[in-house]
């Protein structure tokens, strides 16, 4: 299976971290691509923008908001006027094998904002009303995918609650540790969901 799979790390290394509006999402999925990948599983640190979205709750979204979002896209002409969004025959096919190792929330809207800075309480009621999640990064990814034609799913991670949808507020720190605490169930999750994929797909070609 390790043979099949090309990972990277779209902030690059802990030392050499890569803001997400400074990110080149073009690159780094060009980069798989040009590794031999067919198809792309994206996984975002996420905050939860309703009471019931709790840290530690894994969705895959269908949709997504990204209207303040820099234009992404190589192409000159009519070209560029792409209708994004994930592939929905993809997402079905992670979402099933993500229930093999645990719950999921198959459907929901993200919201990707510019970053760096965290949202403010009146920002994340607005965002709120049409989102379930927010995050930096997934809406720009999907929009790359669509661009060079490869079906790209996301499994986001609710890490934290935003800012203002608990009384106790949010910091930096706190995304972190949100962070720092999913990661060794995100990783036998992943593991258990990759595995499951793989073999599917080694079933379809038989």
């Amino acid at each position: 299976m390790s043979e099949e799979i090309v990972r990277i790390n779209r902030h690059g290394s802990d030392d050499e971290y890569v803001l997400p509006h400074l990110l080149d999402h073009m690159a780094n999925l060009r980069n798989l691509v040009e590794a031999g990948c067919d198809r792309i599983i994206g996984v975002s640190s996420v905050g939860g923008l309703r009471p019931d979205m709790l840290p530690g709750t894994y969705i895959v979204p269908d949709d997504f908001i990204a209207l303040d979002v820099p234009p992404l896209t190589e192409a000159r002409g009519p070209d560029a006027h792409i209708a994004p969004g994930f592939d929905q025959e993809w997402r079905r096919e992670v979402v099933a094998a993500l229930r093999g190792a645990t719950d999921v929330v198959d459907g929901g809207v993200y919201w990707q904002v510019v970053g760096p800075r965290l949202e403010t309480p009146a920002e994340v009621r607005m965002l709120a009303e049409h989102a379930h999640v927010v995050g930096m990064t997934t809406a720009s990814e999907c929009v790359v995918a669509a661009e060079l034609g490869v079906p790209y799913a996301c499994l986001c991670v609710v890490d934290n609650l935003a800012n203002g949808v608990s009384s106790l507020g949010l910091t930096a720190a706190d995304v972190r540790r949100g962070q720092v605490e999913h990661r060794p169930e995100l990783e036998v999750v992943l593991a258990s969901a990759l595995s499951a994929l793989a073999n599917r797909r080694a079933s379809l070609r038989l």
